[in-house]
């Protein structure tokens, strides 16, 4: 290779995790990400540490050991605080009200609000999974000023129409979600086909299955 010549990066992606309830949402985006060839650069804000721990059965080594590339919250000097690293965008998720705020304000407290700031400036994709209801006038002025800036509310809503069998099936359509944000697969999505189904139907189905099965 030429001395001037350069390698494309890998994609970049950072993914931030803060402090509101659905952790298990964004574990199972570092699980998705995983085998994919996505750099992923995890933020895990302290709130974000305990909800984890109350919320999962994961410990924080586990989920930190799901990214390419861990930061702590208070390093401003990371790679991920400069608009020259360059990188696919950012997700939060999920993302607290306080982040939110922090965001749509130019409050730069740690590491995922200057992340977030940084791929703002730089015009990148920024998708929040805000969680928080119900919302009030200060949280939804956030959003819509965000918005208007161009960035992705994707507040982690559960979907009905794929009829949906356990929690695991309302976070993989969430993932799956997310994913498409960034065009990046997600080949266990129940996409919608057109066809309506109904619940009876399926049932009757899996009732089926399941007696074939034994």
């Amino acid at each position: 290779m030429h001395p001037m010549e350069t390698r494309e990066p890998r994609r970049r992606l950072i993914i931030g995790m803060t402090g509101s309830t659905g952790a298990i949402i964004g574990i199972r985006f570092l699980e998705a990400l995983k085998p994919s060839d996505i750099e992923t650069h995890l933020i895990i804000s302290k709130w974000a540490q305990r909800t984890i721990e109350h919320e999962t059965n994961y410990t924080i080594e586990q989920v930190r050991a799901l990214a390419s590339v861990v930061h702590s919250q208070g390093d401003m000097g990371a790679t991920i605080s400069s608009g020259s690293f360059l990188t696919e965008g950012m997700v939060v998720i999920p993302c607290s009200v306080r982040t939110l705020g922090g965001i749509a304000n130019g409050y730069g407290e740690h590491l995922v609000h200057r992340a977030a700031d940084v791929v703002l400036k730089e015009r990148r994709k920024l998708v929040l999974l805000v969680r928080e209801t119900p919302l009030s006038e200060v949280h939804l002025e956030n959003m819509l000023k965000l918005a208007r800036m161009g960035v992705v509310m994707l507040p982690p809503m559960p979907a009905f129409y794929n009829h949906p069998q356990s929690v695991d099936d309302v976070v993989n359509h969430i993932v799956g979600r997310v994913l498409d944000q960034f065009k990046i697969p997600a080949p266990f999505a129940k996409r919608w086909d057109g066809h309506m189904h109904t619940a009876a139907k399926i049932a009757a189905v899996g009732g089926t299955a399941a007696k074939t099965a034994t």
